[in-house]
């Protein structure tokens, strides 16, 4: 279940929806609201208290995942992988040309993929770099440090693997 709260009375919109239409409330329906609550404080003079921009994600009862990016506008957008902030239009990119259907199958070739997008943008390896995994019917998992530096320098390696391959190839033609 997911619950929005705020001062303007909409705590049980949720519960409301369900009693209402008769099915659990969908990622679209939640990502939606947040956008309209933004989008209504943003027509207060003075007020602008969501000025940012979230990225939603979660599973449908039919078990099918969602992502959902919200602006302070009161927009919001449906991607298969997104990244937003600072040197998020390059790490967007890296994933618009990278993202496959076969890689979102995969747990680690998607944590993998992830690592790799950002690698593109962080200078300092593993250390400033949290990764969080949502897989359905599991409670979000936050990788340890150990972890996701091991991660790192796995991908790193074959980044410098390909890199050597590609120069290989390149000298013999």
């Amino acid at each position: 279940k997911a619950v929005v709260s705020t001062q303007s009375g909409h705590y049980g919109r949720g519960q409301s929806y369900r009693l209402t239409v008769e099915d659990p409330v969908s990622m679209s329906y939640i990502a939606r609201h947040i956008a309209s609550v933004k989008q209504h404080f943003t027509q207060r003079p003075g007020l602008r208290p969501f000025g940012l921009s979230t990225l939603i994600v979660g599973f449908d009862y039919d078990g099918s995942a969602h992502l959902f990016q919200t602006d302070p506008s009161g927009t919001y957008h449906e991607w298969k992988a997104n990244a937003i902030g600072r040197s998020g239009k390059t790490v967007r990119e890296f994933l618009e040309k990278h993202y496959t259907d076969e890689i979102a199958a995969s747990d680690e070739a998607c944590i993998k993929l992830t690592v790799r997008a950002l690698l593109e943008v962080v200078q300092s390896g593993g250390k400033n770099i949290e990764l969080a995994v949502m897989r359905k019917g599991q409670a979000l998992e936050i990788l340890d440090t150990k972890t996701v530096e091991k991660l790192v320098e796995e991908t790193e390696k074959e980044r410098d693997a390909e890199a050597e391959a590609k120069k290989k190839a390149a000298g013999k033609s």
